[in-house]
């Protein structure tokens, strides 16, 4: 939520960044021109039809860069850190394409160089406007829909861009008009997005507020905190290993985007993952992690009826409404236990609350996983 030129800023100096796209052997002997290329194609401008930046662009921008190393790399206890080494930079001056204005940037030497010229660069692509429509862009496909047209183009992404401009890169207002918008509420674009593997685990946990271990106890927190990291894997997200410095396919992948995440392989892992923790959940060091549906419909406005159980769950798990004829068919199936009239689970329900006995528990509970476990399968718990 700060500013975006701020944090393109500190990545380009940032070790990990310096190891991952080789900004640590970029030298005035040797220009490396691995991060120049990713920092106009993938982090500021893209590779659309208005971003035209050339291939002598790429390698001026990889001489500007040049003199960044790793400091404390390999240190124990030191944390690494971008340094600038002064004999290792190219200090004649860049002169950059049209695109760019023929902006030239001037050669620095000295200790501050690196810092100088790195902020000429960043000006002169930042004064770009594709550069807010780029990133603009990016929003809206993780927020509102993977698509978009002429309309949308016009009518939101320029309007958010020059919005984008005028706070300095501030993402804040961005997400806040976007978030205030009638466009954003419009049916249209609701429950339109497949959910993320990060959606579904760690969604359903927050859905259902499962409690975990004291943060106190490190090792059954981290063999949970584990097991649930290994669901996003089997399910196609793992967050702390990319496979490629674009990141993961399904967010920027023409023209599947989002629906990659949906497989033949992908979505029965998806329900494994639902119906594991609706059945028996994870245990470890006597602590077990698992939905607890009794508690959650407590929090509901009214669960002693089924039909407003129901509806209240629908509303709370869904993006979208579900028709009178299958709410029905949950009902009589799955809390009547195929009775006919709403009072078997009314009953069953104020038993329980009256009496939380063993016994009384597994009534409820054993309709209300079913219950859930079915809402979870169907294919509206997909969708954001």
């Amino acid at each position: 939520m700060g500013n975006f030129k701020t944090m393109v800023r500190d990545i380009t100096k940032n070790a990990a960044m310096l190891n991952y796209l080789n900004g640590y052997l970029n030298t005035k002997a040797a220009p490396d021109e691995n991060y120049a290329r990713e920092l106009q194609e993938l982090f500021t401008l893209g590779k659309g039809p208005d971003s035209k930046y050339t291939e002598s662009d790429v390698k001026e921008a990889a001489r500007v860069l040049t003199g960044w190393q790793i400091g404390n790399w390999g240190v124990n206890g030191q944390p690494a850190q971008g340094i600038f080494t002064a004999s290792r930079h190219d200090t004649n001056n860049k002169q950059f394409s049209s695109f760019f204005n023929n902006t030239l940037i001037t050669g620095r030497t000295g200790a501050t160089a690196g810092d100088l010229e790195l902020t000429d660069l960043l000006n002169m692509i930042f004064a770009q406007n594709e550069v807010a429509k780029f990133i603009v862009r990016k929003f809206y496909r993780f927020f509102i829909y993977y698509e978009i047209d002429a309309a949308t183009e016009a009518n939101v992404i320029t309007p958010l861009a020059d919005i984008f401009r005028s706070s300095n890169y501030d993402i804040k207002p961005v997400l806040t008009t976007l978030f205030k918008s009638e466009h954003f509420f419009d049916v249209a674009n609701q429950g339109c997005l497949i959910k993320t593997p990060a959606d579904i685990v760690i969604g359903a946990m927050r859905e259902y507020e499962v409690k975990m271990p004291l943060a106190t106890d490190w090792d059954t927190n981290y063999g949970h905190w584990n097991t649930l990291y290994y669901h996003m894997i089997l399910q196609g997200l793992n967050l702390h290993n990319p496979p490629n410095v674009a990141g993961i396919p399904a967010y920027y992948q023409e023209p599947s985007f989002h629906e990659i995440w949906i497989t033949t392989d992908s979505l029965p892992k998806r329900n494994q993952f639902t119906d594991i923790m609706t059945n028996s959940g994870y245990s470890r060091n006597s602590f077990r992690m698992q939905f607890n549906f009794v508690d959650f419909a407590k929090t509901l406005s009214n669960p002693g009826n089924p039909n407003d159980l129901i509806d209240d769950a629908i509303k709370y798990l869904y993006r979208m409404s579900v028709s009178p004829q299958a709410k029905q068919q949950m009902k009589t199936q799955m809390l009547l236990s195929n009775q006919l009239y709403d009072y078997y689970w009314t009953n069953a329900w104020s038993a329980y609350i009256a009496n939380p006995s063993t016994a009384n528990f597994n009534i409820v509970n054993t309709r209300l996983k079913d219950l859930f476990r079915y809402l979870m399968n169907l294919s509206e718990y997909q969708l954001s």
